[in-house]
């Protein structure tokens, strides 16, 4: 039987990610998440730090309101700063999808070479009719305890922190709304993070 370009290209996309995914299974032992997501939009790739590496700071996209009769999408990215060691000298930084609109801000680190452990997500209640953000902002907290809140905006509530990891977190996957044209955007709505065990 002959294979078409697209089967064998298909074929070989499964193979590659069907390891990818194994392979990363085995770094994380559990996935961190909050009730309060926003509803739009699709789960993008996961991303995860280098092997050895936590996250021990963080910086988002924020898109700054855009007044009457803008379209504001306020969280538009989430980065992870990960570190080994001496994080000034020795950081790879993550990011899942992200989306288009606004700016990246200065990373927010863990004092101490701490790491980030728990998250709760600020969250704009879906209005209809109306202008629509979804998460518009993250806290941190740290293995020292100490907490991080993000630059986002102050559209919502923050919900409950999510469960902490043992050690700290080592990736991320975000839910994201594709841009929609002349209707609503939202960008971020949702995220997960993965806690490593080593």
């Amino acid at each position: 039987m002959e294979w078409g370009a697209g089967a064998k290209l298909l074929l070989l996309w499964a193979a590659c990610f069907g390891h990818a995914q194994a392979d990363r299974s085995s770094d994380y032992t559990s996935v961190m998440e909050v009730t309060n997501g926003g509803p739009w939009g699709d789960w993008a790739w996961p991303e995860m730090c280098p092997d050895g590496f936590f996250a021990s700071g963080f910086s988002l996209k924020v898109e700054p309101p855009q007044g009457i009769p803008g379209d504001d999408t306020a969280m538009n990215g989430i980065r992870l700063h990960c570190a080994r060691g001496n994080a000034a000298r020795n950081t790879r930084v993550v990011e899942s999808q992200s989306g288009r609109w606004g700016a990246w801000s200065e990373p927010l680190w863990c004092p101490s070479g701490g790491f980030l452990v728990a998250f709760s997500l600020r969250v704009e209640a879906p209005v209809t009719p109306g202008d629509n953000t979804a998460a518009n902002n993250v806290r941190f907290r740290c293995s020292d305890g100490t907490e991080l809140e993000g630059p986002g905006l102050a559209w919502g509530d923050f919900g409950n922190w999510s469960e902490p990891c043992s050690k700290g977190m080592c990736g991320l996957q975000v839910k994201i709304e594709q841009p929609r044209g002349l209707r609503d955007d939202t960008a971020v709505n949702d995220v997960r993070f993965f806690c490593c065990r080593s």
